[in-house]
């Protein structure tokens, strides 16, 4: 008798609990734009909190990349324990931690102690937006999940769009402190929400999902997967530009273009809007073209804005529009981008979408710290390393969508 599970079943069922779709939907919205919120919300008071800290921009980069690194190795341990103990148990250990390391952050003095407590608060965001992707998968397959995720992350954008102005305005009347805190609130909150209302979505929990063999066999399983790797590169990329703009926006828009923080908060709500109504735009044009083609016509949009931000700083030419409104154009494709790619990575592991999920969400944090590693050494006082960044990843994202994904997309769900 094998000792192993496979990564999929021939009848690829999906599993429905109790919970309504608009709960599953809200939830995701949680646990996806908690994300956003760790990442962006504290952004407009970065240089204020590097300054009073006494740090160096190096040091300030840290704060953000540490925490994607971790973000990104926890998954792989956050993925197969949730495929063996069930998504519910991780999200309130996952939740209960971050809150935990959001009010230490607050509390903290120096830069060192607050980049541990980043540390610790991207390990615990790495369990809620792991179980995010695989609850999707465990509830749908196919076209419908893309569907789901394109809502899920709809709710992302609209709490992004939040994120920036409420980042200023907390940044100008609390300090840092007060941005910092903001993100406990909202952790708790979302913790509050699956306590009281999340069911377990895990049909039948993995009793060997933790043992070495079997992690590596799952694993290699995966790895060996071309859907999988076209899928993940697409994502991996696509979030890479996007990161590019995040770790590099607050120090562009401040102390380069010469906003405010709270300009610099509206300007970062305005850029969600765009991508809000890419994920509308993915659920009309998934029913008509599906997965594979809905990509292909979103990665002409994608490389049109980062080819012309690219040469509008080539140029010479250096102001808020000349970053944005290409930045606009490229939002609009990455939000059929992510839900496309994310769901199609797991798509083909009913069984593993703990594993897949995390391994998906690893390779996008690996690339986002090496950009921000990058950025830390790079950033001169122009707008030309945030926009260099953004046209390489665009230029690259435009490739994999018309040849990995157009190639081996199909077969993403069984």
């Amino acid at each position: 008798m094998s000792t192993r599970l496979p990564l999929a079943s021939a009848t690829d069922a999906t599993h429905s609990p109790g919970m309504s779709p608009v709960l599953i939907i809200v939830v995701l919205s949680l646990l996806l734009g908690l994300q956003p919120v760790t990442t962006d919300l504290y952004l407009p008071a970065l240089p204020a909190l590097t300054t009073a800290l006494g740090a160096s921009m190096v040091q300030a980069q840290l704060t953000l990349t540490a925490l994607l690194l971790s973000f990104g190795f926890s998954q792989m341990v956050w993925g197969p324990l949730s495929d063996r103990f069930g998504r519910r148990p991780i999200l309130l250990w996952g939740l209960s931690a971050y809150v935990l390391a959001s009010v230490g952050s607050t509390l903290t003095t120096t830069m060192e102690a607050l980049i541990i407590w980043r540390i610790v608060q991207g390990a615990a965001l790495g369990a809620a937006v792991m179980c995010a992707r695989a609850i999707v998968r465990d509830l749908y397959a196919s076209v419908e999940g893309a569907r789901i995720m394109s809502k899920g992350l709809t709710g992302l954008g609209f709490i992004a769009c939040l994120s920036g102005p409420l980042g200023g305005l907390l940044a100008d009347h609390f300090g840092w402190q007060g941005t910092l805190l903001s993100l406990a609130v909202f952790g708790a909150l979302t913790l509050g929400v699956i306590a009281w209302r999340f069911e377990e979505t895990v049909a039948v929990r993995n009793p060997r999902a933790l043992r070495p063999g079997t992690l590596l066999h799952t694993w290699w399983g995966i790895l060996r997967n071309p859907a999988f790797l076209s899928f993940s590169a697409l994502s991996t990329a696509t979030y890479a530009a996007l990161f590019t703009f995040l770790a590099s926006s607050s120090f562009v828009f401040i102390q380069v273009l010469g906003l405010s923080r709270t300009q610099y908060g509206l300007v970062m709500s305005s850029m969600p809007l765009a991508y809000i109504a890419g994920t509308f735009i993915c659920r009309r044009l998934l029913p008509r073209f599906g997965v594979r083609r809905s990509i292909g016509i979103a990665a002409w949009f994608t490389l049109t804005g980062g080819t012309l931000m690219g040469v509008l700083a080539l140029a010479g030419i250096s102001s808020g529009w000349a970053i944005m409104l290409p930045f606009y154009i490229f939002m609009l494709a990455h939000g059929v981008m992510q839900p496309c790619s994310q769901s199609g990575a797991v798509g083909p592991f009913p069984l593993a979408a703990g594993a897949a999920s995390a391994l998906n969400g690893f390779l996008m944090m690996v690339a986002a710290f090496a950009m921000g590693s990058w950025l830390g050494t790079h950033m001169d006082g122009t707008v030309r390393p945030l926009a260099y960044g953004v046209w390489f990843w665009s230029v690259l994202t435009a490739v994999i969508a018309w040849t990995l994904v157009k190639k081996h997309g199909k077969s993403s769900h069984h």
